[in-house]
């Protein structure tokens, strides 16, 4: 494992770290600032600036340099999540797309789809989301009843997603369809790429019990879908999906860790400030949770390392997963055992505003559901990476 980075990748934090203090308003890292605006002011304002970003070079950092990406090293990306971090950055508006979609489309997309897909979504102009959870499929994807059917040279669409991020605001969606009448399971799917704006295509929000609406449900009622719309082979679209998800992990613990570590202070923080530092509980469980933090900064060292190297983590990244969002957790429940019965108060708490850590500790319930449960991950670790039985 190596826990350096080398001269070049250094030089370019130093530029990235100097662009970043000169173009983030000092208001925009008080804690609550973004919490406090209108969603759609805080989307716009998110999506203008990571705009501005991608145009000044500091965006697609490991992407290929033809893509309109900086073409930079594992190393790089891993400077660059850990630095936006640490700068207080505002986060993405097109995580799906730049994640999971982008890279695929680079990987097996057309010519065409390379040149309609790629350039506008690093630039913003085009909001992706994922259409893949149905009220009946879940963590069972190929439960999925979503149908399409072939009417010449289109597929017409009709079902539901769920749990669909930014449906509200997507202006397009990639989504698996049943495209062969009678097909079961993995077979006879489709990863189709569906204009939100057209007719057939309606997206309502769901609101969380934090008051927001991360979250939509989507609705196709005879929506017309070119087949050329489709990414990867008509009916291969398991094989699409299961090449999108395994850009989902990589190097992720390092930014993860970064943010985490900087909740961990803010939550001893309250622990001092409401006089639970003495307290030998408390003060043993925010040991462990330190300590587990470490352990997720090593191993995301340790991934860094076997993706520098040119290494496939394979069924591997199922345990980073595990380990990020098994800490997360834990370092939330942390800050509701240092609050006690007043974890589940809104308002300010012996003259403390904790309304932001509030609003991460609800989000940490959903993490070990999300992107594949964990009941899931510890299946395909016990099933691919030990080799135990079914």
């Amino acid at each position: 494992m190596d826990l350096s980075y080398s001269a070049e990748e250094e030089k370019f934090r130093e530029e990235l770290r100097g662009w970043l203090g000169a173009h983030i308003p000092e208001e925009w890292t008080r804690p609550g600032f973004w919490g406090a605006l209108p969603s759609e002011e805080s989307f716009q304002m998110r999506r203008d600036w990571e705009r501005e970003k991608a145009l000044a070079g500091f965006a697609g950092i490991q992407w290929p340099t033809e893509y309109g990406g900086r073409g930079g090293t594992p190393g790089m990306k891993a400077i660059y999540d850990e630095e936006m971090v640490k700068a207080h950055a505002p986060t993405t508006v097109n995580p799906l797309g730049l994640t999971f979609l982008a890279p695929t489309v680079m990987a097996i997309g057309t010519d065409a789809q390379k040149k309609e897909i790629i350039g506008p979504m690093l630039r913003n102009e085009v909001i992706w989301c994922q259409g893949f959870s149905e009220p009946g499929a879940g963590s069972d994807l190929a439960a999925l009843s979503t149908k399409g059917v072939r009417d010449g040279d289109d597929f017409v669409v009709n079902g539901q997603k769920v749990w669909t991020t930014n449906a509200v605001h997507g202006d397009k969606i990639f989504t698996m369809v049943r495209t062969e009448p009678g097909s079961e399971k993995h077979r006879g799917i489709s990863m189709l790429l569906i204009d939100m704006d057209q007719p057939g295509v309606q997206a309502r929000p769901l609101k969380q019990m934090s008051g927001a609406s991360e979250f939509g449900e989507v609705f196709f009622t005879d929506a017309r879908v070119p087949a050329a719309a489709c990414l990867g082979d008509i009916g291969d679209g398991w094989r699409t999906a299961m090449l999108l998800l395994s850009f989902e992990r990589g190097a992720s613990g390092i930014a993860q860790y970064t943010e985490f570590r900087r909740q961990y202070d803010d939550i001893a923080a309250v622990a001092r400030a409401l006089g639970r530092d003495s307290d030998p509980v408390i003060r043993n469980k925010l040991a462990k949770v330190l300590t587990d933090l470490e352990c997720l900064r090593y191993h995301a060292m340790h991934v860094l390392t076997q993706v520098e190297q040119g290494r496939d983590l394979g069924f591997e990244a199922s345990m980073t997963k595990l380990i990020w969002s098994e800490t997360f957790q834990d370092l939330w429940e942390v800050f509701d055992d240092v609050l006690g019965p007043d974890a589940t108060l809104r308002e300010p708490v012996a003259g403390l505003d904790l309304a932001a850590l509030h609003g991460q500790a609800m989000w940490s319930r959903s993490v070990t559901i999300w992107g594949g449960s964990s009941q899931v991950q510890r299946n395909i670790v016990a099933e691919r990476v030990l080799g135990l039985p079914r």
